[in-house]
């Protein structure tokens, strides 16, 4: 199965792909649930770098985006050898503060949803850590893609 051929929540997802490593297991086998998280992040910063928005430029403009909350369903075990794609969403983003983005986790073997996450950010002032106004190209760069919105109505 390729992850193209998946069945996602919404459309358009931004996907990276992944073979669960026998070091990411915890001592009943199967993928430790905090690996999951590492995972969501790896497709995230992957999405940043794919609209050119890398930390190095985040970095020159001293803003970037800081997790407040992350919902996480865990639906069913990854087991290490297991090929998965994980696919993410931005679902909002208020051209101020606040952004959000979903994100789903899909085993290519046979199609089973493991896993369905929300993620909550806040723009920040790099160097105070405060919440401040997004830049401009955190508005364009970031934005919920047409077929998404339409998709979360």
């Amino acid at each position: 199965m390729v992850s193209a051929d998946l069945e996602w929540d919404y459309p358009e997802p931004h996907v990276i792909e992944h073979i669960a490593l026998e070091e990411e297991a915890d001592g009943y086998g199967h993928v430790n649930n905090s690996v999951y998280l590492q995972w969501l992040d790896q497709c995230v910063w992957d999405h940043c770098d794919a609209v050119e928005m890398s930390p190095r430029l985040c970095r020159e403009l001293n803003r970037g985006f800081a997790a407040t909350r992350h919902e996480i369903d865990y639906l069913r075990a990854a087991y290490p050898g297991n090929h998965v794609a994980i696919g993410n969403w931005v679902t909002l983003n208020d051209n101020r503060l606040r952004a959000e983005r979903r994100f789903q986790i899909i085993r290519l073997s046979d199609g089973q949803i493991l896993l369905r996450a929300r993620s909550y950010y806040v723009c920040t002032d790099l160097t105070t850590g405060r919440p401040t106004r997004m830049p401009e190209i955190f508005k364009t760069g970031f934005k919920v893609l047409p077929n998404v919105a339409r998709a979360l109505e």
